[in-house]
């Protein structure tokens, strides 16, 4: 029988979602709570890979066993497993065929940054304190993002992925007071990308680079040209979207 877990988690202490040699990361540390409650040693497939330090406030991981168990006492006891900074919010029973990773609809991100400085909000914002971006500028900018479907010039470099097409419906930044957040959903998105792109508009924002200039770098499909990385603290997965046929039992 296959299991859903829905979680949430602040990346701060873990080398990203997926299981690394030589460091901890948020599958791992599930993994390891599962395979104790469960005894015997289970394996999780997670809805994607956050990067290290990245937050996730909604992410799905599916995993097997071969009894019945009772959902809502394994959500509640493995939030007694896990470190207090992973919440497991559910756990449900779907149908056996389907997968975290390969059946998500789509993915949607939240960049988050903090316009001046705020002691509270150092984990989990990038702070920019010097100039004040120009957010109508990097709306249009973020605009041309919804014409392509191939985004090679914002993906990490040296990976190993058999496509760079990613199709984005949502790019779109919103400020409220000192809040500048940068919205955007797609059905998948490639290493570092977010942060590539927001990087890009930042500096669109900021003067350095134009809406057309943002037009040539994508179809340079060259990473080299696009802006650099910006802080893994301030990326957030927001929400993963699945057919109602595997989360009807949720």
């Amino acid at each position: 029988m296959r299991y859903f877990i829905e979680l949430s988690y602040n990346g701060k202490n873990y080398h990203g979602w997926q299981i690394q040699p030589n460091a901890i990361s948020v599958q791992e540390m599930l993994q390891k709570a599962l395979s104790t409650l469960l005894r015997h040693e289970v394996v999780i497939m997670g809805a994607g890979r956050t990067d290290a330090g990245v937050h996730a406030e909604q992410m799905f991981a599916h995993f097997d066993s071969e009894r019945a168990l009772d959902t809502v006492e394994l959500a509640h006891r493995l939030n007694a497993f896990v470190p207090e900074d992973i919440v497991i919010s559910a756990v449900f029973l779907t149908d056996d065929e389907a997968h975290s990773r390969f059946d998500a609809l789509s993915r949607s991100y939240e960049y988050r940054i903090w316009l001046g400085r705020n002691p509270f909000l150092v984990d989990t914002t990038w702070q920019l304190y010097q100039q004040e971006p120009a957010v109508e500028k990097m709306n249009e900018a973020a605009k041309v993002l919804l014409n392509y479907s191939n985004f090679k010039c914002f993906s990490k470099s040296k990976t190993d992925v058999k496509t760079y097409n990613c199709k984005i419906t949502t790019a779109v930044w919103e400020l409220k007071g000192n809040s500048l957040v940068f919205h955007i959903t797609a059905d998948r998105f490639l290493r570092n990308m977010v942060r590539a792109i927001v990087g890009t508009l930042i500096e669109v924002g900021l003067g350095k680079k134009s809406k057309q200039d943002v037009i040539n770098i994508i179809e340079s499909q060259d990473r080299t040209k696009a802006g650099v990385s910006v802080p893994a603290q301030g990326l957030f997965l927001t929400k993963v979207e699945y057919p109602e046929s595997i989360l009807k039992n949720k």
